[in-house]
């Protein structure tokens, strides 16, 4: 029993940290959109890209199964897609568990990020999402 209430107490102390941390996401504004092409990380989700009406680049990297039911056969990862492919993309994806790291980039700059956690998923972040990581890390 003992052992039980210190198991069912770490998993309560650990879950309790894992949540998004907005210095994580700040990281990012003012690094050049390259970086996000480099990221360890980053390289082992799926993104999707659009324009904004205003040129705003953004690049929504998932984090999250079953992602492929909604990617139209997987064209919405190849390349860029219109304002409206996102959007269904983005309504569809509300019914998976998925974490999205939206990126918002100005003239190959990154302007700012958002962490969105779809179909219940709770997002997190920690120093291996920062720019210039280049270790190692487990994803879940």
């Amino acid at each position: 029993m003992l052992r039980t209430c210190a198991a069912l107490l770490l998993i309560v102390a650990v879950g309790g940290c894992a949540t998004v941390h907005q210095e994580d996401l700040d990281a990012w504004v003012g690094h050049p959109v390259s970086d996000l092409d480099k990221h360890p990380i980053l390289l082992t989700f799926s993104v999707v890209r659009t324009t904004a009406a205003d040129g705003t680049e953004i690049r929504d990297y998932v984090n999250g199964r079953n992602v492929a039911q909604c990617s139209g056969g997987g064209t919405v990862f190849a390349g860029q897609v219109s304002m409206a492919t996102y959007g269904s993309f983005a309504n569809c994806m509300q019914g998976f568990a998925a974490c999205h790291a939206v990126f918002y980039i100005k003239n190959g700059v990154i302007d700012h990020v958002s962490a969105i956690g779809t179909g219940g998923m709770r997002c997190y972040t920690n120093e291996t999402i920062r720019p210039g990581f280049s270790g190692s890390a487990n994803v879940r």
